[in-house]
């Protein structure tokens, strides 16, 4: 009974250790993850979604054969107004956000980095006035890790809820 207890004991001391090493990197900002460089729209897309279950596109059928094409699928969100003013009030109800960072904002594109509180996970989103389609273009995914569990696509449909209150 008491070598159960003593394991039990330095296995807590172990995940509280872990937990504390964690938090010091993440605050470090080792869990930040690298500013993609294929960020933008290039020939009229924003970048395919990620290789694993942590990113969202509203252009993810324009990636026939991804193997997260079906998974990354997310409907762009309403262009009202010319694209100036839609990335306008796009802007104003990011900014009110947790951890949101406006990085890059141009009269038809807006990039914005969500960075998490505790561990500085950061996901980058993008947002680009597709006057032809009548939409603005969505892509939102982590920078680092395997899965997000649904972050970025309940972050995108909280801003399309509060785009659509402020109308």
């Amino acid at each position: 009974m008491r070598t159960l207890r003593t394991m039990m004991a330095w296995m807590l001391g172990v995940v509280v250790v872990l937990a504390v090493a964690l938090l010091v990197a993440g605050q470090l900002g080792a869990l930040r993850g690298q500013l993609p460089a294929t960020l933008g729209v290039t020939d009229g897309r924003l970048r395919p979604p990620s290789v694993t279950p942590n990113s969202v596109s509203s252009q993810a059928m324009l990636h026939a054969g991804h193997r997260m094409q079906q998974a990354a699928m997310i409907a762009p969100l309403p262009l009202r107004g010319t694209p100036a003013e839609a990335i306008h009030r796009l802007r104003s109800v990011v900014q009110g956000l947790p951890g949101a960072t406006v990085v890059t904002q141009r009269d038809d594109y807006l990039h914005v980095q969500f960075s998490t509180r505790w561990l500085g996970f950061v996901d980058d989103a993008e947002f680009w006035a597709d006057t032809a389609a009548g939409v603005i273009q969505v892509r939102s995914g982590a920078r680092v890790g395997y899965r997000d569990f649904d972050v970025n696509r309940a972050r995108i449909e909280l801003i399309r809820a509060r785009l659509a209150a402020g109308n």
